[in-house]
């Protein structure tokens, strides 16, 4: 089994920055690939980056936030890092880390493919 725990979330004013973290554990097979998700009352959970746990690059990222979020990791304390820059008031959302033991798609990003998921942390852009 896998188990997330994501932390670093919080209140900030536009165009400041946040670093959120999501400490993982259990089996490596099963966190192929580690993304960050966002959802919002209301709307859909949205696919913001994800990462091959093997190599530690990138994947895909949405266009929103192209230019602004970095997804990285520190493979030896199993922890997944999304910095967050210039954020904006549309970033305000649930931020929730995934994993998935399957490969990470360069195109898209789905929640139907990761089987584990955080409880999520709260960003607010105020």
């Amino acid at each position: 089994d896998v188990q997330l725990v994501e932390s670093g979330g919080g209140s900030v004013e536009a165009g400041r920055h946040l670093r959120l973290s999501c400490a993982a554990s259990g089996h490596s097979s099963n966190r192929n690939c580690m993304a960050w998700f966002r959802q919002i009352p209301g709307k859909e959970r949205e696919g913001v980056a994800s990462l091959d746990a093997a190599d530690g690059h990138p994947r895909y990222v949405v266009d929103s936030v192209k230019d602004r979020f970095i997804i990285s990791q520190d493979r030896t304390n199993k922890t997944v890092y999304l910095h967050m820059s210039n954020l904006k008031l549309e970033d305000t959302a649930m931020y929730v880390c995934a994993a998935s033991p399957f490969a990470c798609s360069w195109s898209y990003l789905i929640e139907s493919d990761f089987s584990y998921w955080g409880q999520g942390t709260q960003v607010t852009v105020s």
